[in-house]
C-alpha cells in the first residue's frame, strides 16, 4: 500500500486473536525463500510479537470507535497477517521489522519512493471495503504487498499491481512462502485496472491519490456488488478525500465522500492528464 490513511486513535480495550503458528523458525525461513535479510534474533522475534498482541487489541478497540463494531473476518486476517515481515525497504535491501507494531500512525519508507501505510488506515480501508468471501478484489499499488495480503485473507481470490518494477517484482516474490496461493501480482499501470478478469471485482481498492477516477476501474465493478475505495485529490496536497463508488445491478454508479487522508501519488496514465 503505497499511502497513509490520516485517522484518530482509540485507546486499546478489547481483546483480539493472533496466529499461534507463526514462529522465528518459521519467519526466517519464509525470510530466506522471499530473498530477504533479516536481522532479528529469536529474542528481538519474541518481543515484536509481544507489541503484535497489544496493537491487536488496540486495532479492535479502533475500528469498534469508528464503525461501531470491528468486523470479525476484518480482525482474523489482521491476526493472521504477520506485520513484522513486510516492514522491508527494497531500495536499501534491509528489514525494520522491529518497528512492525510502534503504534504512531506513520508511513513507513519501503525503497523507490513508496511506502507502507499505518496499520490504523489500512485496518480502517479493508472494513470500509466490506470483503466477504467468495469475492474478487483488486488493489491499485502493492507497495509492500500487507494491505492486498490482508484482503486475501478473506477473498477468494485477490490482485494486485504495482508501477514501480524494482519494487513490484521482489513483492511479488514474498506472498508464496506464506502460502498465500490466492494473491496474483503484477508489474503495469493501475490506471488501467485488469481487464482480464472477465467477470469484474467486487472490491477494487486504491492505495495512492489520484488526480481523477480512472474510468477502467469503474467499469471493472461488479453490477450489483462492486465497489471501489479511492483517495482523490492533488499530489503532495493536503486536500485529499477517500471516496466509496458503488455500481447497482443495473450498472448505475454511485459515490460518497468518507474521511480526509494522505497518500502519495498514482503515477504513469493519470500523471499526464485526462486527454493524454
Amino acid at each position: 500500500m503505497t499511502g497513509v490513511a490520516c485517522l484518530s486513535l482509540l485507546p486499546a480495550t478489547a481483546t483480539a486473536h493472533q496466529d499461534k503458528d507463526w514462529t522465528f523458525d518459521k519467519y526466517g525461513r519464509a525470510m530466506q525463500a522471499s530473498g530477504r535479510r533479516t536481522d532479528l534474533t529469536e529474542r528481538t522475534f519474541e518481543a515484536v510479537r509481544q507489541k503484535r498482541a497489544h496493537a491487536l487489541q488496540q486495532l479492535e478497540t479502533y475500528l469498534a470507535g469508528k464503525f461501531g463494531n470491528a468486523d470479525l473476518d476484518v480482525m482474523r486476517a489482521f491476526s493472521q497477517v504477520p506485520r513484522e515481515y513486510y516492514h522491508f525497504n527494497y531500495s536499501s535491501h534491509g528489514s525494520f521489522a522491529r518497528e512492525a507494531y510502534d503504534w504512531y500512525p506513520r508511513p513507513w519508507a519501503i525503497g523507490f519512493g513508496s511506502a507502507l501505510s499505518d496499520f490504523l488506515g489500512q485496518a480502517y480501508m479493508t472494513q470500509l471495503a466490506r470483503p466477504k468471501a467468495g469475492e474478487t478484489a483488486l488493489e491499485i499499488g502493492t507497495g509492500s504487498g500487507y494491505q492486498i495480503s490482508i484482503l486475501s485473507r478473506i477473498v477468494r481470490k485477490a490482485c494486485s499491481i504495482e508501477i514501480i518494477e524494482p519494487l513490484g517484482t521482489p513483492v511479488g516474490r514474498i506472498f508464496k512462502p506464506l502460502g498465500f496461493d490466492n494473491i496474483e501480482s503484477r508489474v503495469g499501470d493501475g490506471y488501467f485496472g485488469w481487464p482480464q478478469e472477465k467477470d469484474g471485482f467486487d472490491i477494487i481498492m486504491v492505495t495512492c491519490v489520484a488526480q481523477h477516477v480512472p474510468p477502467d476501474l469503474l467499469k471493472q465493478l461488479k453490477p450489483g456488488s462492486g465497489r471501489l475505495i479511492i483517495p482523490v485529490g492533488q499530489p503532495f496536497k493536503r486536500e485529499q478525500v477517500l471516496y466509496v463508488f458503488s455500481k447497482d445491478a443495473d450498472g448505475r454508479i454511485q459515490s460518497r465522500r468518507d474521511v480526509g487522508v494522505y497518500f502519495i501519488p498514482m503515477t504513469g496514465r493519470i500523471a499526464r492528464g485526462r486527454s493524454a
